[in-house]
């Protein structure tokens, strides 16, 4: 049996400035078959921000704005997971957790031993950062290094990122139509977990830096990281399920 944890980014689950319920259903189809596969799921969700949007017009480049949004789109978010995944009569809870909650040994074992409660019982964790307070996470990271550090602090065999990016390319696939995926990444170079956004370098921006970042931090601490397109999810469904690896990028340490 795997433990694997599910990070799926706003860009996934919204659609036209609204909360998409076809995506987030074919997500709750997926973790479902999963878990009847005999393996642990939990899920990692951005999207409370873009939920509360969409109740309310706030300007989301004010923090206190994004806060207050995040506040309203929380309950939303949540009650649109527990309608889909009743269907399959599966529970669901709500985990918010901080970056300072993960640097805690004492607040980290705490979490922990709930996770471990609600996987033993079948319940799916839905994990999100606490946007109401931890204002930096609400700029930086978009939620990639906290599922990194929860895949690495619940004791997860894989981290599978659910993206608007499908893979890591060998260039940038947006100035070289020639570009493929790297299915398999063993080592991720300093020149590659530091790329700037600039005018001249695309590619670093949509996140795909925190992904990498992300990945090299579970491959030295020996776990894997997979990555993979939130848009068609026949590709981590092959992979997770089949054992088939078509698309999307494996990071994984060479043993």
């Amino acid at each position: 049996m795997r433990r694997i944890v599910i990070k799926v980014g706003t860009h996934v689950l919204t659609h036209k400035g609204l909360i998409s319920k076809e995506r987030i259903k074919a997500l709750v189809e997926l973790i479902c078959d999963i878990k009847r596969g005999g393996d642990e799921v939990i899920l990692v969700s951005s999207g409370a921000v873009g939920a509360g949007y969409t109740k309310l017009k706030l300007d989301k480049s004010f923090i206190p704005n994004r806060q207050a949004l995040a506040a309203i789109g929380q309950p939303l978010l949540l009650r649109m997971y527990q309608e889909k995944f009743a269907k399959y009569d599966v529970l669901c809870s709500q985990v918010l957790l901080t970056a300072s909650d993960l640097d805690s040994r004492r607040r980290t074992t705490h979490a922990k031993n709930a996770i471990d409660v609600l996987l033993a019982q079948g319940v799916v964790p839905i994990i999100n950062e606490n946007d109401v307070t931890a204002t930096e996470e609400l700029v930086f990271g978009d939620n990639d290094r906290l599922s990194a550090h929860v895949t690495h602090h619940f004791d997860a065999d894989i981290l599978v990122i659910l993206s608007d990016i499908d893979g890591y390319y060998d260039s940038d696939p947006r100035a070289n139509k020639d570009a493929k995926i790297r299915l398999m990444v063993n080592h991720l170079s300093e020149e590659e977990l530091t790329m700037q956004v600039s005018p001249n370098n695309e590619f670093a921006t949509g996140g795909i830096v925190t992904k990498l970042q992300s990945a090299d931090f579970l491959m030295k601490n020996g776990k894997a990281m997979f990555l993979s397109s939130g848009f068609d999810l026949s590709y981590v469904r092959s992979f997770l399920i089949d054992n088939q690896h078509i698309s999307g990028t494996h990071f994984k340490v060479k043993v």
